[in-house]
């Protein structure tokens, strides 16, 4: 067996190398021999303390290490081990903990059915799964990777540690990294809306005055911005002044389009946004990404049509209900033509003018006769 001052040494070694505390070390190898010992001699209260000083092993029992033969080691050494990978786990855990929503860079080293695993250095592996990747993205073995800390999980004696590239936070961080204004917190972002692979938008704002926040971003000659979007493999990205002004904000949000009239309904959250003939493809972007892209980042449901169009559903939302009307008027008359109505009795003298007594000839009820007739048939001799 080692001698006292090799023991220390051989700790002190293994808590650098795995990066975990010294003091819990010592603490573990004395439960595990603690243990050991216990189930050995079948006691309950056998303790071994570790002197930090000598590196001698002391027991409340009188018992010698060195007559404990080899089970007795290989039990030590099995409980020490796994005492290291907890801590070992626990230290990893931490780390990774506190950089969620971070970037980290690792190599491509296998893949698991749709799963990138990548390595993050000292044995740690990335699990970028299928939902966390960008679909025009082609990944190979050997190449390096930028991701965002996703999650951190333990699983078992491991530390699952989640990776993505589409999280919109990803953008955030790239422009940290990048825009030292961002960093320091004199440019703020305020939002960002993304389709992972195609587009993004963000909004900015700057505390100073002085500093420009979209120049800023874009740096000079645009070197700031073409370093982020050649990270993101050609995404386009559309960097907005943020205002609290609804109407400026989604004017702003549809750039590079210009807008005409703009016309919100605050009870539906609603906009009409009225642009040229020759705007509204660009306004609307392609496959509709530019205004849903807005209206996400505005929080208002954009409606975008031209003056024309405009005009176009006016006339219409007019002409329906003049429509609705004289058709109702049509019907009702013809619902009157078509029903049987009842005469009442004082015009009729009790009989309907459509069912005569027999032996009388139906008359109208507006019809006399001509006075001429009336005065040859009274004159007549009886």
């Amino acid at each position: 067996m080692a001698n006292n001052a090799d023991v220390l040494r051989y700790i002190d070694s293994i808590a650098r190398d795995k990066e975990i505390d010294k003091e819990g070390l010592i603490v573990a190898i004395e439960q595990a021999m603690s243990q050991a010992l216990a189930k050995k001699y079948g006691v309950d209260d056998c303790e071994i303390m570790l002197d930090r000083e000598t590196g001698e092993f002391v027991c409340n029992y009188d018992v010698s290490m060195e007559d404990q033969g080899r089970i007795f080691a290989m039990s030590v050494k099995q409980a020490i081990i796994g005492r290291v990978r907890e801590a070992e786990r626990d230290v990893i855990f931490g780390e990774f903990e506190q950089k969620l929503g971070e970037i980290v860079i690792g190599t491509i080293q296998r893949f698991e059915g749709d799963t990138v695993i990548v390595n993050l250095g000292r044995n740690i592996e990335g699990i970028l799964p299928r939902a966390e990747k960008v679909r025009s993205e082609n990944y190979n073995v050997g190449e390096r990777i930028r991701a965002l800390v996703f999650e951190v999980k333990k699983v078992g004696p491991r530390v699952k540690v989640i990776l993505s590239r589409t999280h919109r936070d990803l953008v955030r961080a790239l422009f940290e990294l990048e825009v030292p204004e961002i960093a320091d917190g004199t440019i703020a972002i305020r939002r960002i809306e993304r389709e992972p692979g195609y587009r993004t938008k963000l909004a900015v704002d700057s505390s100073d005055e002085k500093v420009d926040c979209v120049g800023a971003c874009v740096g000079v000659r645009g070197n700031r911005i073409k370093s982020i979007i050649d990270e993101l493999n050609g995404e386009r990205i559309d960097i907005i002044r943020w205002n609290n002004d609804p109407m400026t904000l989604i004017g702003n949000a549809l750039k590079p389009a210009e807008v005409g009239d703009i016309t919100l309904d605050p009870a539906a959250k609603k906009a009409l946004v009225i642009v040229n003939e020759d705007q509204q493809s660009l306004a609307i972007g392609r496959k509709g990404q530019n205004v849903r892209l807005a209206s996400k980042l505005t929080g208002w449901d954009i409606d975008i049509m031209t003056r024309a169009e405009l005009e176009r559903s006016v006339e219409a939302d007019e002409a329906a209900p003049a429509a609705d009307g004289s058709s109702s008027e049509g019907s009702d008359a013809a619902a009157i033509e078509d029903s049987d109505v009842d005469v009442p009795e004082a015009e009729t003298g009790g009989e309907s003018a459509a069912n005569p007594p027999a032996g009388e000839a139906a008359e109208s009820p507006t019809s006399e006769k001509p006075p001429e007739a009336e005065s040859s048939s009274s004159e007549q001799p009886s």
